[in-house]
């Protein structure tokens, strides 16, 4: 076989219709061997003799996709020096733009430190990369490119969203081909969402102590490959051929107007501490991809509660992740990226710091600074927790939005300044820095916790057939399960928990911000009280579709809240309330007033009291602060929210004349299916508001035309 000199860039495997060009970074190699392995496993093994800014390289003709390779790199053994080369090891080419196999767990993957490297060969054991061909006809496909304040994301697993679909193929069920079938794409289309938030598809890693419970990493927070997409997610082999069913997902969540915004994983690998295995990073540099602890090299520094953590500062590891990024947008279309433990990535050094080099590359690249970009704004270092901390161009998971709701939904004493704060999108946090609504990404719930089905329903996690004694998993859920745990037949609690779970879609779809669902809640999904399923792959988590009419209510519920704030400026405004008058209303009001139940405007003692659990909301169209494309001020109906989180019925009264002669009744959660047959009241009139329930009025814009402008637009 022919081996020429190639280029130290692209690193990894490039195709170029000729042969491919192998790149692989390595500072501390003193040697390093490309293994091309064949359809029997028998390993061909090339020197890489060119090395260029300790970019280890050789290009070879002939060689093409389908071709299965790894490396092994000769190196210092020295743990205490932060060094763990074995050439024992097959590994893991990092860039490896597609991976054959799982790992299984053998005892050749790991070493006995105290006894030096282990001799035991890896190879069969581990995964390798495998040559792709980079061509793809996209034919006209185009990202849908939703503005922040029209976007409804949805939480998604792409497994478990489509592993029961009844109208899905059986061999497409939980795959990429799986997710893009017209029937899943016209349930979201029905629901009005705009954007698929994909939890981890960067390839993963099964780990062993789950394999030998019986279980299995589900959720897929575990990456060894940054650009490869998970292969057994693949509906059609492996080889590379999951690169393009990918692909084809993409296209078809494009074509039907759907972002694809993926959750990432480059906070840590699934290599976890000096314990686990060597699969890739750990055998190529160890010392200069992980972050080790000062002067004890041979122990990782951990803030992502894995076991490691990427070292932020070194330019291979900031280049792996600005190249990773590129990739999915450009190579892949993707539209966005939802940051795990995002503020391990702002750990330059040990504090978090919003200025760090992450940061800056992000800020000034021409092509991920365009895209959507969401921070989970914590980890478990010190300092972790940085909602509202992160630069301009991001969004951030409102952590302390679910709090403030759920807390306001189950009664706690002293909730509803908090709750007010968050529902109109969180000023106080994003404010300061001039960012505007769409910094705050609102969710109820997520796939870490309760669904929002079982958050009505159990008071305490039930989470034994995770095998962990019901230690793992949240404790403080701010749940309740309405008078029962879990399952009942009582009519009252059945009833309430249904209203209770109106009572979150409606908060969050009539929030300002980012509303984000997790899927499934929709339709009721339950988890049986699991609050931590990450290792449940299986009817635990995945999406049931066989739905009672109680649920297929709920889905309805759903679709018309998402619609109403679809057609409504007021309701998803792209800049804040800030006490604006509207000059060009017969009766000028501020863009926002909050009401007590008699219709007086709420005073600071008012906020202050620890039982207050009831509080209107105006929202007045005539002074929504938008312009629409002609640049002529937008004018959207007014809204009146009544919110009653209080156990018992709360008599409000309308506001006065001022505020506008008649309001018509678009939703009441208090009514089986949460939207009343539509009916006008005057104002001054007495409407009482059930028990944990919520009303929303709408009055007419005087101007008209807001709701047919917002569709137009």
């Amino acid at each position: 076989m022919p081996v020429w000199s190639g280029h130290p860039y692209p690193l990894g495997a490039a195709f170029d219709g000729q042969g491919t060009n192998f790149a692989l970074f390595s500072e501390v190699a003193e040697r390093v061997e490309l293994i091309l392995v064949d359809e029997a496993g028998t390993e061909r093994r090339v020197p890489l003799s060119e090395v260029d800014g300790f970019v280890w390289h050789a290009y070879l003709p002939g060689v093409g996709p389908g071709q299965r390779y790894g490396y092994r790199v000769h190196g210092p053994w020295q743990p205490d020096l932060g060094h763990r080369c074995n050439p024992a090891k097959l590994l893991l080419d990092p860039y490896a733009r597609a991976v054959d196999g799982q790992i299984d767990n053998h005892p050749s993957l790991y070493e006995r430190a105290a006894e030096g490297p282990s001799p035991d060969d890896s190879a069969g054991h581990s995964m390798l990369g495998v040559v792709t061909d980079p061509y793809f006809d996209w034919g006209a496909d185009r990202p849908p490119s939703h503005a922040y304040a029209d976007s409804v994301i949805y939480e998604a697993h792409v497994r478990g969203l489509t592993r029961t679909h009844p109208d899905v193929p059986e061999r497409l069920r939980g795959t990429y081909a799986g997710l893009a079938h017209p029937s899943v794409l016209d349930h979201l289309n029905s629901l009005g969402v705009t954007a698929v938030e994909l939890m981890p598809v960067h390839q993963f890693v099964q780990d062993g102590v789950l394999q030998d419970r019986g279980l299995a990493n589900y959720w897929g927070y575990n990456t060894i490959g940054f650009f490869a997409p998970h292969n057994a997610y693949a509906a059609f082999g492996s080889r590379g051929q999951q690169v393009n069913e990918f692909k084809a997902m993409v296209k078809a969540l494009h074509a039907a107007g759907l972002e694809v915004i993926l959750d990432v994983v480059y906070n840590h690998t699934a290599e976890g501490n000096e314990m686990g295995p060597t699969l890739s990073l750990r055998g190529i540099d160890n010392a200069s991809y992980y972050r080790l602890v000062d002067g004890d090299w041979g122990h990782y520094y951990d803030t992502t509660g894995t076991g490691n953590s990427l070292l932020m500062r070194h330019p291979y590891v900031l280049q792996l992740i600005m190249d990773s990024l590129r990739y999915w947008v450009t190579e892949m279309h993707v539209d966005g990226f939802r940051f795990d433990l995002a503020a391990t990535l702002a750990r330059q050094f040990h504090e978090v710091d919003r200025l760090s080099a992450f940061f800056d590359l992000i800020q000034q690249d021409p092509v991920i600074s365009r895209v959507k970009l969401i921070a989970e704004p914590w980890d478990v270092g010190e300092g972790g927790y940085q909602v509202g901390n992160f630069p301009p161009l991001w969004s951030e998971w409102n952590g302390r939005y679910r709090d403030a709701v759920r807390d306001f939904w189950r009664a706690e004493p002293g909730s509803l300044g908090e709750f007010a704060s968050r529902l109109t999108g969180s000023s106080d946090l994003y404010q300061h820095s001039r960012r505007r609504p769409r910094a705050s990404v609102n969710f109820v719930t997520a796939h870490d916790g309760f669904t929002l089905r079982d958050l009505v329903s159990y008071n305490d996690k039930h989470n034994e057939a995770n095998g962990e004694g019901n230690r793992d998993g949240e404790s403080a859920n701010r749940s309740w399960n309405c008078g029962a745990e879990g399952d009942t037949d009582d009519p009252a609690v059945i009833e309430l928990r249904a209203r209770q779970q109106r009572n979150f879609l409606a908060t969050l779809l009539l929030s300002q911000g980012i509303p984000m669902l997790s899927h499934g809640d929709e339709l009721g999904r339950t988890q049986r009280g699991n609050n931590n399923a990450y290792c449940q792959d299986n009817e635990v988590s995945w999406v049931d579709w066989k739905l009672t009419d109680e649920q297929l209510g709920l889905v309805d519920f759903t679709r018309y809240v998402i619609n109403l704030r679809a057609e409504h400026p007021v309701l998803r405004r792209r800049r804040f309330f800030r006490g604006e008058t509207a000059t060009n209303a017969e009766q000028p009001l501020p863009d926002l007033m909050w009401l007590r139940p008699d219709a007086r405007e709420m005073t600071a003692r008012d906020w202050q009291r620890e039982d207050a659990h009831s509080v209107g909301v105006f929202l007045n169209g005539d002074a929504i602060a938008e312009r629409d494309p002609h640049g002529g001020r937008v004018r959207d109906d007014s809204f009146l929210l009544l919110l009653n989180g209080y156990w018992e019925p709360v008599d409000f009264r309308l506001p006065d004349k001022s505020y506008g002669e008649r309001w018509t009744t678009l939703i009441d959660t208090a009514e089986p299916d949460g939207t009343p047959d539509e009916r006008e009241r005057k104002a001054g009139t007495r409407l009482r508001v059930e028990s944990r329930s919520l009303i929303v009025l709408s009055r007419t814009s005087r101007g008209g035309g807001g709701a047919k402008r917002a569709r137009r637009r």
